[in-house]
């Protein structure tokens, strides 16, 4: 069945005959393909890994006919391509995607090292462990349960090497977008695109459009073709509680010595009521959801018990009404904490400090900065002295302050959110009506956040998420992979958005 495989790939790569090749057989023939591309590591924290990925997506659309540019950026160099229509006065879509991967762990990797793909499937069981089998390339693998493990098989080398092969299918047919088409690769976004908004700024003639779809993260938990119509942006923070200057003896000095740990988990419990949510004050304000909004919201098929059940709790937080009410808000979220040592390794100590390391989901209608000065003003609120984040206390300071912690964050992108019935909403709704003969799940906001703020606030540009992978795809985890059957049926959304007209007779 392989060499079958390689033989399709490179009589598509040929071009014989391909008016008379199938998007289904195009998409089987196209494997080979993306396998060599995920077998270039593409962490952007490593110097020199993207480079060989960029030149791969220049040689891949340069070959298409599409124009390529590298947008020069303080960090790694955004790639935009491009192709016109003949239509001079045609509006401009341009799609957003990803090429770097999240940092590796390959002893954590069960099947094969993350840049060797294979291909195998993934059972959990009752108790919630999960197997992972090696499996065979199945001759129709879009009705199987087989997946394509490596590094960003999903997140998010999959919908560039979808969308190339969607275009492949649309020339071999005869036709071309009715708009202006741009694509734009950031090759830092699992950095979190640290330069994204000063490049944005830059180059925004270059970048300018009337539309953007960003190709980036799964579909709905019932694996259905989704939209959404915006995404959390994110801050981070780090709280570190100071005790004594070094770890006593918990017999000698307990009772007595401040303890670090404890007050750190009084201070974060000061947070958060019972029910999960955030006791600062404003720290929701601005947030309205309006009975049109929570009936679009209640529509969308979410299985609670099952998502309770997957996940492992009996009852969630009381931030929303559901699932999709809770994404609407702001999230304070304790991502980390340490303090002292803890298993085989634990003494009977006091420790000398406790950090925690925070990150807040923004939603459009809360700003990142704001939040985290509540935050700081909340923990000085609970008496604590704030010293500058970086050193350790000054003796001074030591006898003069009761409670003392350091505080520190930053916004690494706001978040953004477009009307799902508005024009680009509308044309993909369209586009995925009239591919698959039924109406996508509508998301207001997705849980997730990618950079995407800059785009719509410098571009003035309306912006839909057309996610495409398998929504238990471990990303950003070992074992990364891609459900075959997403793969057939992202190509096959890309086919209908590329050959849908933006606006229609």
């Amino acid at each position: 069945m392989r060499y079958t495989i390689l033989f399709l790939a490179l009589l598509l790569c040929t071009g014989v005959r391909a008016q008379d090749t199938t998007l289904y057989s195009r998409t089987l023939a196209s494997l080979p393909a993306y396998e060599a591309f995920l077998a270039l590591p593409n962490d952007a924290r490593i110097d020199g890994q993207l480079e060989p990925n960029l030149q791969w997506l220049e040689r891949e659309f340069g070959q298409r006919g599409f124009t390529t540019q590298r947008l020069p950026n303080a960090g790694i160099d955004l790639l935009l391509v491009g192709y016109p229509t003949e239509r001079a006065d045609a509006e401009t879509v341009l799609f957003y995607g990803h090429v770097d991967g999240q940092p590796v762990d390959p002893s954590k990797w069960v099947l094969a090292p993350p840049f060797r793909p294979v291909y195998g499937t993934m059972e959990v069981d009752s108790s919630g462990s999960v197997q992972y089998l090696e499996a065979d390339l199945p001759e129709r693998p879009e009705d199987t349960e087989v997946r394509l493990f490596a590094r960003s098989s999903s997140d998010a080398k999959a919908p560039i090497m979808m969308f190339l092969v969607a275009w492949d299918q649309l020339v071999a047919d005869g036709k071309r977008p009715d708009y202006h088409l741009k694509f734009v690769i950031d090759p830092m976004e699992e950095a979190s695109s640290p330069d994204l908004p000063n490049a944005v700024r830059t180059h925004r003639e270059a970048l300018a459009a009337d539309h953007l779809i960003i190709l980036d993260g799964p579909v709905h938990a019932t694996n259905q073709p989704t939209l959404m119509g915006g995404a959390r942006g994110i801050a981070t923070a780090r709280l570190t509680v100071y005790g004594p200057r070094l770890p006593q003896h918990s017999g000698h000095y307990g009772n007595y010595a401040p303890n670090p740990a404890l007050r750190l988990a009084q201070l974060l419990g000061s947070m958060k009521d019972q029910e999960g949510r955030v006791t600062i004050p404003g720290y929701y304000d601005g947030i309205e959801l309006d009975a049109e909004t929570r009936e679009m919201m209640a529509g969308v098929p979410d299985d609670i018990n099952d998502i309770r059940r997957k996940i492992g709790f009996s009852q969630a937080d009381g931030v929303g009404a559901n699932l999709q009410e809770a994404l609407q808000y702001p999230s304070l979220n304790i991502r980390g904490m340490s303090s002292g040592w803890v298993g085989s390794a634990a003494r009977t100590i006091i420790p000398n400090t406790a950090v925690a390391n925070l990150d807040l989901r923004l939603v459009k209608e809360s700003d990142g900065d704001r939040l985290l000065g509540l935050v700081e003003e909340h923990i000085e609120h609970q008496g604590f002295h704030l010293i500058p984040d970086g050193r350790e206390p000054t003796d001074e300071e030591r006898a003069s302050y009761p409670r003392l912690a350091s505080f520190s964050g930053s916004t690494s992108y706001g978040a953004f959110r477009t009307d799902l019935n508005g024009p680009t909403g509308s044309w993909l709704q369209r586009a995925l009506m009239h591919t698959f003969d039924a109406p996508p799940v509508l998301v207001r906001t997705m849980g997730g956040s990618v950079p995407i703020a800059p785009f719509v606030n410098t571009l003035d540009v309306p912006a839909i998420v057309l996610p495409l992978v398998n929504p238990d795809n471990n990303q950003h985890s070992p074992n990364e992979n891609l459900l075959l059957r997403n793969y057939f049926r992202g190509v096959t959304s890309l086919y209908g958005v590329l050959d849908e007209p933006l606006h229609p007779e």
